[in-house]
Parts: structure tokens; C-alpha cells; sequence
């Protein structure tokens, strides 16, 4: 429950700190003097977002700080699970400096809004008018029947693997446009590989063939050539072999007697050896060497089919044309993964479909269970509400698709007229009614979401006279296992309360102020005679107030 509120600098309210009690607490003033303000400082501490244009003095900075009783398990697991302290007493503390930076804290540490709204949310609910518009939306009914029931922990586990879910189809239909995208792109790469797999191309394959194109080429004229050397060597019209070893036998005749011609002989027989040897090679190479158009063809042939792929893939030499085939297989064997990751991606999301379905037809089992109960319990306290013939039944239509919340559609259904048609709130409903019929629900799930607070702001709007007197007996009733703080206009409501505070405005040194007062005992008899009379209070209207508080 929320023990102190304490604000400073924020809208007109210069300096506030007021202590609260247990029970029904009802708030009244003058329109105008301040009642939302006090709202807005508390939603502060809530997470609500802030800006400058809520401080009271520009130059100075805005300070709101909420202490809390701390009970409950799911509230102390909170603060543990962001590392906070948990003690007897939450303290939530908003600042706003004069540059428009916001600072929050949680039991004196730093933390985000997000995590203050989550510590808020299981702190205080504030039922403001415009909330009574909620009541026609299919996500705020659905959290009245999943309160009602108990299905927090249902609801949560739904929620993880429905988003775990969808974040796996996500990720399947990115892939999905991905293969999609990526198909012509297959496509072409594996005519290209095909191509030059098919080439069965080899290292230094290109450097051999152009060297055998110029010998197969110029073959005709290397055999006539080498043929014509062989010839001059040893052939009958031309012999060097003949004429040098008759010069090597006349310089043997000469070596006994002129020692020159010793050395001579000596270089001359070697000469002539190696002559022999070439005219032998030579004679070799030439019957090596033959013309064959075949081999001719073939050769320019597959030297044309390189020199082409090494055009069409901007390749200078064919060990380049290797690495961009190697490049094209690789990329191959990629875009092949991804269509096995698809596969498996695909049986992954069929499977987890099947679970979250399967999830939520339990869920939607257990809301259908329950719906008879609230339906007969909101019935019941309309008709306590001044409604007699009020029905109210809740419909659930089944979705074919899971959504966050499951596959239920549920429409809150409501007449106030005997045999009337049962139609949807939001078309039959009065203002007056919506009160009443949101008062009923917060009546009835109060209990099962162990909620410590409840704000409402003028929840009362549309009543008047009896009716204002059973709401607020509903309100006495849910304070007795909460805290409840009522913003009110009728005098029924605020003789109810356990304390009343009174929000007014009050100039100080020139400057308008919102001012917060706890009323004594005959401060409440004067403060409801006037809600009852106005300003120029009558010996009845004071009657009547006493009445009223006793």
C-alpha cells in the first residue's frame, strides 16, 4: 500500500508530503484545484514519461517520491530479478531537472522506466475516466477473464513461445524472400560452374598448348630444317663428319713431330663427338616432329575455349579461371545450406505452431470454464448497482489463427431492459452504466491479481444518489483486503471513506498553489455539507453531511 507521497516543484504544487492510512480514502475539491495534478505526480513514479513543462519553477528541480508497503512473492521476485533490494518498503523516486533529464530510482538505485513502470504496475492501478473506453477493447476484456481466472502464469508462458514463434516465422519468411531472391542468382551460378567444370581445366594446362601450337604449327618447317642440318652433317653430296675426320687423321700425323697439332687434334676429336651427337639428335627430332591436322585442330580448339572463359569471367591467366570456378562452388555449396536451413527451419516452425495451438487451446478451455462465473457475478452487483434488470454475458469466438493473446475473441454483451437483445457494451451502454459495469469488474478481479492499491478518479461519473451509495460500499468492501483511494464529486462516496483529503488551491507569495489537506472530523461534516448545499451551507445540508458519516 502506499504509505507517503511526497512532491516538490511539480505543476502548482510547491512543497507536498502527506502520509496515508489502510482502507477507503476518498479525495474531493473544487474542479480545477488540483486532483489530477496529484494523479499526474504519482504516475510519475509510475514510468510515466515527463517534460519540463510540469516544473513549477523553471530554474529548479522537480522531485516526486512514493513509499510503498512491500508484500507479495511476484513483487519481491521483481526486484530480485533487476537486482534491487527487496525489504519491508519500496521507495519509487522520480527526478526532473530544470535541463529536462529524468532520473528514476527503485529503493535508492538508478533504474530505466520500464523497469519502474513494472515495479509500479504491481504497486498501484489507477483507474482513470477515459479508462471506462477500455472496457470495448477485446485485449483489457481478456485481461479481466485471465485475472479472474488465476491464468497469469498460463498467459506468460503463451505469450513467451507465441513470440519465440513468430520471431521463427520471421526469420523463415526472411529466408524464405532470400531463396526466393537468390534462385536466379542459382540459377546462373550453376550454369556458369557447369561450363567450366565441364572445360576440366588444369594447372599450367595453357602454357603447354600454346607451346605445342608453335611446334604443330611451324612442323613443316622444323622437319624440312632439322632434315637439312642432319643432311649437312652426314649426308653423300655434303658429309662435315667425312671432311673433319679426314682432317683429324692429317693432324695425327702430325703430332709426333709438331706438339701444336697435338692440341689441336685433341679439341678437333672432341668437336667431331659432339658433332656426331647433334647430327644423331638432330636426325631424332625430326622424326619426332609430324604434321598432324587432328592434333592441330584440337589444340586451337581448346586453347580458343580457355582464352574465352578467361574473357567472360575477367580472367588474365587460367590459374585465375581455377580460383573463379572454385569461387562459383563454393557460393553453390552456400545457397545450398540455405535451402537446407530453410528445410529444417520450415519443420522447426510447423512444430512450434503446433505447440503454441495447442497452448492456446488450453488457455482458451480454461477462460471458457470461468466466463459463466463472471458473467453471473457482474450481473449480480448491476443489479446491486441500481440496474434490476440488467444482464451481462461475456461471448468468445474462436479465432483460426493464434494471436498474442490466443485464439479467443471475447465481446463483453450487456442489456439493462427486460427481454431486450443482448448487444456489445460499447453500442448500448450508457455512461452511467460503463461506470457501474467497471466498478463491478474491479470489484471482482481485485482479489485474484493481489493488486495493494486501486486509484479511481471519478469512476462515479454518470450516478448519482442511491446508486453513489452502493458504489461506494463496493469500494468499502474492496478495502478491506486493499488500499483504496477514490477522486469524488458526490458526497455518498467521500462520507465513506476511512480518511478524506481535500485538494484545493491556495495563493502563497503571489503564486497559485495546489494544496493537500487531511479534514479532521469536522472539517468532513463541513467539506460534504458544501458538496451537498454549495458554499452557503444550511443547518440541513450540515444534517444531512452528519448523516451521511454516520
Amino acid at each position: 500500500m502506499l504509505r507517503s507521497l511526497s512532491i516538490s516543484n511539480y505543476a502548482l504544487i510547491r512543497d507536498l508530503k502527506i502520509g496515508f492510512s489502510p482502507g477507503l480514502t476518498t479525495i474531493t475539491g473544487e474542479t480545477g484545484a488540483g486532483k489530477s495534478i496529484l494523479l499526474g505526480a504519482l504516475s510519475l513514479i509510475l514510468g510515466q514519461r515527463a517534460d519540463t513543462a510540469a516544473l513549477l519553477e523553471k530554474e529548479k528541480k522537480c522531485i516526486v517520491e512514493g513509499i510503498f508497503d512491500s508484500n507479495g512473492e511476484n513483487l519481491s521476485r521483481l526486484l530480485e530479478e533487476n537486482d534491487l533490494d527487496a525489504g519491508e518498503q519500496v521507495i519509487l523516486r522520480r527526478e526532473i531537472s530544470p535541463t529536462g533529464k529524468s532520473r528514476a530510482f527503485v529503493n535508492d538505485t538508478p533504474v530505466n522506466l520500464q523497469t519502474m513502470s513494472e515495479v509500479g504496475l504491481k504497486l498501484v492501478d489507477i483507474h482513470s475516466q477515459h479508462q471506462n473506453l477500455e472496457i470495448n477493447n477485446n485485449t483489457f476484456q481478456l485481461s479481466v477473464i485471465d485475472a479472474f481466472a488465476g491464468l497469469a502464469p498460463d498467459v506468460q508462458e503463451y505469450r513467451r513461445r507465441f513470440n519465440d514463434y513468430r520471431a521463427l516465422q520471421k526469420e523463415y519468411n526472411v529466408l524464405v524472400s532470400s531463396e526466393q531472391q537468390n534462385k536466379a542468382e542459382k540459377d546462373f551460378l550453376e550454369f556458369q560452374f557447369a561450363e567450366l567444370r565441364d572445360a576440366r581445366l588444369k594447372e599450367g594446362e595453357q602454357d603447354e598448348l600454346e607451346k605445342e601450337l608453335d611446334v604443330l604449327t611451324h612442323a613443316e618447317e622444323i622437319k624440312s630444317s632439322l632434315y637439312t642440318v642432319w643432311q649437312n652433317l652426314t649426308g653423300e653430296e655434303i658429309n662435315v663428319m667425312n671432311l673433319l675426320k679426314g682432317s683429324e687423321q692429317q693432324l695425327s700425323k702430325l703430332q709426333s713431330f709438331h706438339k701444336p697439332s697435338e692440341a689441336i687434334l685433341e679439341r678437333l676429336s672432341s668437336a667431331i663427338i659432339e658433332l656426331k651427337d647433334i647430327a644423331s639428335e638432330t636426325e631424332s627430332e625430326a622424326g619426332k616432329v609430324d604434321h598432324d591436322p587432328g592434333r592441330l585442330e584440337f589444340v586451337q580448339d581448346r586453347l580458343d575455349l580457355i582464352y574465352k572463359l578467361e574473357q567472360k569471367h575477367g580472367a588474365t591467366e587460367l590459374d585465375e579461371l581455377i580460383r573463379v570456378r572454385d569461387d562459383i562452388d563454393a557460393k553453390l555449396g552456400d545457397l545450398g545450406s540455405l535451402e537446407s536451413r530453410l528445410e529444417d527451419l520450415k519443420t522447426k516452425l510447423v512444430r512450434e505452431e503446433a505447440s503454441v495451438r495447442k497452448l492456446a487451446e488450453d488457455l482458451s478451455e480454461k477462460r471458457q470454464k470461468v466466463l459463466p462465473g463472471i458473467s453471473e457475478r457482474i450481473t449480480g452487483l448491476l443489479v446491486q448497482l441500481g440496474i434490476p434488470n440488467a444482464v451481462f454475458k461475456i461471448g468468445n469466438t474462436r479465432l483460426s489463427d493464434p494471436s498474442e493473446y490466443g485464439t479467443d475473441h471475447i465481446e463483453f454483451l450487456f442489456t439493462a431492459n427486460r427481454k431486450a437483445d443482448l448487444q456489445d457494451i460499447s453500442r448500448i451502454a450508457s455512461g452511467g452504466e460503463l461506470s457501474r459495469l467497471m466498478l463491478s469488474i474491479k470489484y471482482i478481479i481485485s482479489h485474484s491479481i493481489g493488486l495493494p492499491t486501486i486509484i479511481f478518479d471519478e469512476i462515479d461519473t454518470g450516478v448519482s444518489g442511491e446508486i453513489s451509495n452502493k458504489m461506494a460500499s463496493i469500494m468499502q468492501q474492496m478495502s478491506k483486503t486493499m488500499q483504496v483511494f477514490t477522486i469524488t464529486h458526490l458526497p455518498q462516496i467521500a462520507a465513506k471513506g476511512d480518511s478524506h483529503f481535500k485538494v484545493f488551491k491556495e495563493d502563497i507569495d503571489n503564486v497559485t498553489q495546489t494544496r493537500l489537506k487531511k479534514l479532521t472530523p469536522d472539517e468532513r461534516i463541513v467539506e460534504i455539507a458544501q458538496m451537498l448545499g454549495g458554499v452557503n451551507i444550511s443547518n440541513s445540508a450540515i444534517a444531512h453531511a452528519k448523516q451521511l458519516l454516520n
